[in-house]
């Protein structure tokens, strides 16, 4: 196994045409779809990087910027923006054409955080560094660092076993509530 890697190494890129047994009630392409093809697209990537089968350790927001329409052709890309030792942080672009217009819409974009396991799943493996070429690589790296590092202070903040409320009523002032404690 190589022991760094660039992400344009294990960089993924497919699209799917949107049909409409991929619609909600509402005639959009249904979420929970998208979100499955975005696991699919970070698995082959953090698998295409790290040589090793992979599990989907967390998700980072996925806010959905624009709707998708049945007949739309949807294309992801994916990317390794940061690793740890058997982790990996996979950017993913979610975009949608309309193939009859030429429109492109970018619909979202999101973070999962994969982990490379042996493979039955009970080990987790080792991955290769990440070479960085441009200013974007490092870019990249650093806010996935920082996500991680607001991602745990946020867990420290509000556990439920030391969360003192007092000290986060102030927080509260203009919020639609009403205290009642």
């Amino acid at each position: 196994m190589k022991r760094y890697k660039h992400n344009t190494e294990s960089q993924v890129t497919f699209s799917e045409l949107m049909l409409p047994s991929h619609s909600n009630f509402g005639g959009k392409i249904h979420g929970g779809y998208i979100l499955n093809l975005m696991d699919q697209i970070a698995f082959a990537c953090a698998s295409k990087h790290s040589g090793h089968y992979c599990v989907t350790a967390s998700i980072g927001s996925v806010d959905f910027l624009n709707p998708i329409e049945i007949g739309e052709l949807v294309t992801m890309k994916a990317s390794i923006n940061y690793v740890g030792r058997s982790s990996m942080v996979v950017g993913i672009r979610v975009d949608s054409e309309n193939i009859q217009t030429g429109e492109v819409k970018h619909c979202n974009s999101s973070f999962f955080t994969m982990v490379a396991k042996s493979k039955d799943g009970s080990v987790s493996k080792d991955v290769p560094g990440l070479i960085m070429k441009s200013n974007t690589d490092v870019r990249r790296f650093l806010e996935s660092t920082i996500r991680n590092e607001q991602r745990k202070s946020y867990h420290t903040t509000f556990d439920k076993e030391t969360f003192d409320h007092a000290k986060h009523l102030d927080k509260l002032d203009g919020q639609n509530v009403e205290i009642q404690l």
